[in-house]
């Protein structure tokens, strides 16, 4: 008799330069890691708020960025992105239930972190405090999909 054991959980991470191309070097990650395991039913919503996180890493920062795919052991998929900013924004600073107030329709920009709230089962952020020197270590935004919706 063949038993085959679930996989363990696994943990992808990636360094990026703060270079306009590490948001199509983080999506085409997370769709070569999320196809790999087999988890291709999250692929869309994980890659397109993946893009959103890392956008924004590279709008607002002039440092690099991290991104680090979780498998958790029941099945969740968590998404953190690291970058060297310390402002948390909304909804990841938002006590859970609070919305992030829609975008006018003519605005350029905006919207992603809104999507946020509709892809995501729950999401959260730190800010990581002083680093080198006295300045700020930034901060790490996450997401998670493949559970029950335990925020926003």
């Amino acid at each position: 008799m063949v038993t085959v054991a679930p996989s363990p959980p696994w943990m992808y991470a990636l360094r990026l330069p703060h270079d306009p191309r590490a948001v199509h070097v983080a999506r085409m990650t997370v769709r070569a890691a999320l196809g790999g395991h087999d988890m291709r039913d999250v692929v869309d919503a994980v890659e397109l708020l993946t893009s959103e996180l890392v956008t924004n890493a590279y709008r607002h920062t002039k440092g690099p960025a991290s991104l680090r795919l979780t498998c958790l052991s029941d099945g969740r998929l968590r998404v953190g992105v690291w970058d060297s900013h310390p402002y948390i924004p909304a909804p990841f600073s938002e006590a859970p239930g609070n919305s992030v107030p829609p975008v006018p329709t003519d605005a350029e920009s905006g919207r992603g972190l809104r999507l946020v709230q509709e892809y995501a089962d729950s999401w959260g952020g730190w800010a990581l405090g002083d680093g080198v020197l006295g300045r700020s270590a930034g901060k790490l935004l996450w997401f998670e999909v493949g559970g029950r919706r335990s925020a926003g």
